[in-house]
């Protein structure tokens, strides 16, 4: 039964904001020397926990839209499959949704308390996007704006608790998080297009269409590697940010990837995958480039 619970909460997505969390604690680091572990491992708790609640709603809610059943299912799309599979309840998922979206806001209440209202701001944008995502925000085609923005200031608002300040370095470094994160949402929407335009939703593939899609899909990596340049140059990221540069041929792949395979599902996985290890390797890199930057 565990199993099942970790396969709907999607438990190696919560990477995304792992790595997230640690941009913006290693960027602290960086340029303060000093990390209060209590208030990391909290931040850790309730970033985890609130991740875990917009999955757990999202799968709760395209069930009972029927878009799980309609959508081909992938190890890297088309929802998990535990509800059409029968493996949980949907009233069970609901209420796991709700009690992890508790748990992260009591965990953000108490960083209200002790940082103030920036983090209020954070947390109220949080609350109301991961519950309204399923319903409102994915109808409205800003699923991938939010995803990005819920990337941006996770980081931000970690790095705000440890230094009690935002920054332009926050923010380009959130910048950086959110565009890679928005990234797979973006390539993981093609298989799922059909499904997703006949019960109203409306993604940023299903806006321009699946071929011109393919376009979009360079605009994510440029953003991201614009703002580690911009950061770069100004000095306000240290010069060995530039490793992050190594995931390149990934990036190359998965864009001339899904240029050929748009329209096959089965052909898109590997490059699926390959944008997830893009995402992943690079925002690695660039926690490691802040740890390593701080040693030269």
């Amino acid at each position: 039964m565990l199993s099942v619970w970790f396969r709907v909460i999607r438990i190696r997505f919560l990477l995304a904001s792992v790595i997230a969390v640690s941009v913006g604690l290693a960027l602290n680091w960086w340029q303060n020397s000093t990390i209060e572990p209590f208030d990391a491992l909290l931040t850790f708790g309730g970033v985890m926990a609130l991740h875990a609640s917009v999955d757990l709603l999202n799968d709760f809610w395209d069930f009972k839209r029927g878009i799980d059943t309609k959508t081909p299912k992938t190890k890297m799309s088309g929802g998990t499959g535990v509800l059409p599979e029968g493996l949980l309840k949907p009233s069970s998922v609901y209420r796991a949704g709700i009690a992890f979206l508790v748990i992260g806001s009591a965990i953000g209440a108490y960083f209200v308390i002790t940082d103030g209202i920036i983090i209020a701001v954070i947390l109220g944008f949080a609350i109301l996007s991961i519950y309204f995502y399923s319903t409102k925000i994915v109808d409205s085609g800003l699923g991938e704006f939010f995803v990005a923005v819920k990337g941006s200031m996770i980081v931000l608002g970690t790095f705000f608790i440890q230094s009690g300040q935002i920054t332009l370095e926050s923010i380009l470094a959130g910048i950086v998080v959110g565009s890679l994160s928005s990234l797979v949402l973006f390539i993981a929407s093609f298989p799922d297009h059909d499904a997703d335009k006949s019960k109203g939703r409306k993604t940023l593939v299903i806006a321009v269409g699946k071929q011109k899609a393919t376009k979009l899909f360079w605009i994510f990596p440029l953003v991201s590697y614009g703002a580690i340049i911009l950061g770069v140059s100004l000095n306000l990221f240290p010069i060995i940010t530039l490793i992050t540069f190594l995931s390149i041929p990934l990036m190359f792949k998965s864009g001339f990837g899904l240029k050929k395979t748009f329209d096959s599902v089965e052909k898109l996985v590997p490059y699926m995958s390959s944008t997830l290890m893009f995402s992943r390797i690079t925002g690695a890199l660039f926690v490691l480039s802040f740890i390593i930057g701080i040693t030269v």
